[in-house]
């Protein structure tokens, strides 16, 4: 027992100047893991962050373009309305002010139609005038022939006759009568 009591305190004596069981090999191992992590994670950094994060500013960089065109456009579309509101008005305006001119033009073309009427109208009465002095004229042209036939008629019955005063008085009477008393007045 003697030999495996030596061969402990050997194996405890070869232990003791170890921290935590640290020994050369597993110091040189573990600076090999660390510096194989360190190069994996280089060229992982390399190979797959690099692209991720240029592929993530590309994406953040349209993005951005997006938003700063979408607020232009905004701004535009806001300009656009304004003015668009702005003609509407101006639309309004020019539509009362076309229809106030279309009232004007239709009021001074009623009076003109009105006073062509009336002027028409005063032709036509003055015409009608004329006519109707002509009508009375002719009548009165009419009623002289009438009457010259008449009195020729009487002077042959007179002279046929060769009657008196008296006979002569009642044929006066009668052509009067036949006349109408309404000649002799116009």
């Amino acid at each position: 027992m003697n030999a495996t009591v030596a061969n402990l305190a050997l194996a405890s004596a070869e232990m003791a100047p170890r921290l935590f069981d640290l020994d050369l090999q597993l110091i040189a191992d573990s600076v090999l893991m660390i510096i194989a992590v360190f190069s994996l994670f280089l060229i992982a950094s390399h190979l797959l962050f690099n692209p991720v994060r240029d592929m993530m500013q590309k994406r953040q960089e349209r993005i951005k373009g997006e938003l700063d065109t979408a607020a232009s456009d905004m701004e535009n579309a806001k300009a656009l309305k304004e003015e668009y509101e702005a003609k509407l008005r101006d639309v309004d305006k020019e539509a009362e002010a076309i229809l106030a001119e279309t009232r004007k033009k239709a009021l001074a073309n009623e009076n003109k139609i009105i006073s062509e009427a009336k002027e028409e109208a005063a032709r036509i009465i003055e015409r009608a005038g004329v006519e109707a002095e002509l009508e009375k004229k002719k009548a009165a042209d009419e009623v002289k022939r009438e009457m010259v036939v008449l009195a020729s008629m009487m002077a042959a019955k007179v002279v046929n006759a060769q009657i008196n005063t008296a006979v002569q008085d009642s044929l006066v009477e009668e052509t009067l009568k036949e006349i109408g008393e309404n000649t002799w007045l116009s």
